[in-house]
């Protein structure tokens, strides 16, 4: 699992002060986070780490189900999520909101 800094970009996208995809990622470890996955499954919790095939692994979880009678949640302590089943992450927050790792 990632818990460093990905590898800076030669085409100079850091000193331009443009992340990557996987610097993205990278940045919002310890952050809460949103996911999207392909099927009608959301969720939300503290990223902590992930791997080159964007796995992501994440804590104090709320996974929402969108359903035609409406949404199911439930609360996990912890869960790892396939990346090839996240459509969108998006960091909330910013550095002041970051846990303890």
């Amino acid at each position: 699992m990632r818990s460093a800094h990905v590898g800076a970009s030669s085409s100079g996208d850091e000193a331009s002060g443009q992340l990557l995809p996987l610097e993205l990622v990278d940045v919002a470890i310890g952050s809460r986070v949103w996911v999207i996955l392909k099927s009608a499954r959301e969720f939300r919790g503290i990223l902590r780490g992930f791997d080159e095939f964007v796995n992501l692994v994440l804590e104090d979880v709320t996974e929402y189900q969108f359903t035609e009678s409406g949404t199911d949640t439930r609360q996990l302590p912890s869960m790892l999520l396939n990346g090839s089943n996240v459509c969108v992450l998006v960091p909330e927050g910013g550095a002041s909101e970051r846990t303890a790792a």
